[in-house]
């Protein structure tokens, strides 16, 4: 009995600190980074790579939301602390589709339109979107735009601070800006329907908990807010997910996407 309980107290022990320092599970629960997270995705997060090296444009961060530190909230980094971001809205005449480019310090992040695909909240309109990061490597990765006339593109008046704006578009969106050191700007890939920080400001560096690297699990499970999330519910999408799997994503990488 008592090497029984030293070796789960063992057990504990090492799962508390591969939590705590290593890597860390969490569940996909709202469509923000559609196509290329879905709701009801299980990943794992590396919380020990930020402790040797600097988040960059392109990783896929999960971070405490600044406006509320007790939700996790996950996004793409798109321009870091000392970046010049810029939004150019574009029509897309051959698909008939309304979007816009993002450039950072003058460098467009280009796109290549890849199809349609029905997802969660209706009809994806989906591009490939390309990202240069900080050390030369390119990451290219999926997008969606709906099509509608309502786009975000620009950083609205209550998110940014005057002294980091550069230029006001006629709705009032700041569309040309700098983004503080020590922060980070980030949007989700579902960019019609991602609360981010176009909306709510930038991501302090002390907030970034780690980068997503795999999905572990995969099954069709019930959209939430990430202010709906709790352990009961968490409980709940878990056995979703175990009756509905969705196998060809269970160990998908997340590395470069």
């Amino acid at each position: 009995m008592r090497k029984q309980t030293i070796e789960l107290l063992l057990i504990i022990f090492t799962v508390l600190i591969v939590r705590k320092f290593i890597a860390q599970a969490y569940n996909i629960p709202s469509a923000s980074m559609e196509p290329t997270l879905l709701i009801g995705d299980f990943i794992l997060v590396n919380k020990l790579i930020y402790s040797f090296s600097e988040p960059m444009r392109g990783d896929m961060i999960v971070f405490k939301y600044p406006k509320n530190p007790d939700i996790d909230f996950i996004k793409r980094i798109i321009a870091k602390g000392g970046d010049t971001v810029e939004f150019f809205q574009i029509y897309d005449e051959k698909n008939g589709i309304l979007a816009y480019k993002v450039a950072v310090n003058d460098k467009i992040y280009e796109l290549k339109y890849l199809g349609e695909e029905v997802l969660s909240k209706g009809r994806c309109y989906k591009y490939q979107e390309t990202i240069y990061r900080e050390d030369g490597e390119i990451i290219k990765h999926n997008i969606c735009f709906k099509n509608t006339l309502f786009k975000i593109s620009g950083m609205t008046y209550s998110a940014i601070s005057e002294d980091f704006c550069l230029r006001y578009n006629e709705d009032g969106l700041c569309t040309r800006f700098i983004v503080p050191e020590g922060y980070y700007f980030v949007m989700g890939d579902n960019r019609d329907n991602s609360q981010d920080s176009r909306f709510w400001g930038f991501v302090p560096r002390e907030n970034i908990i780690g980068k997503a690297f795999v999905i572990y699990y995969s099954g069709k499970v019930p959209s939430l807010t990430p202010e709906e999330v709790n352990p009961l519910i968490v409980v709940r999408q878990i056995v979703y997910a175990l009756l509905n799997p969705r196998f060809s994503r269970i160990g998908m990488s997340l590395i470069d996407k």
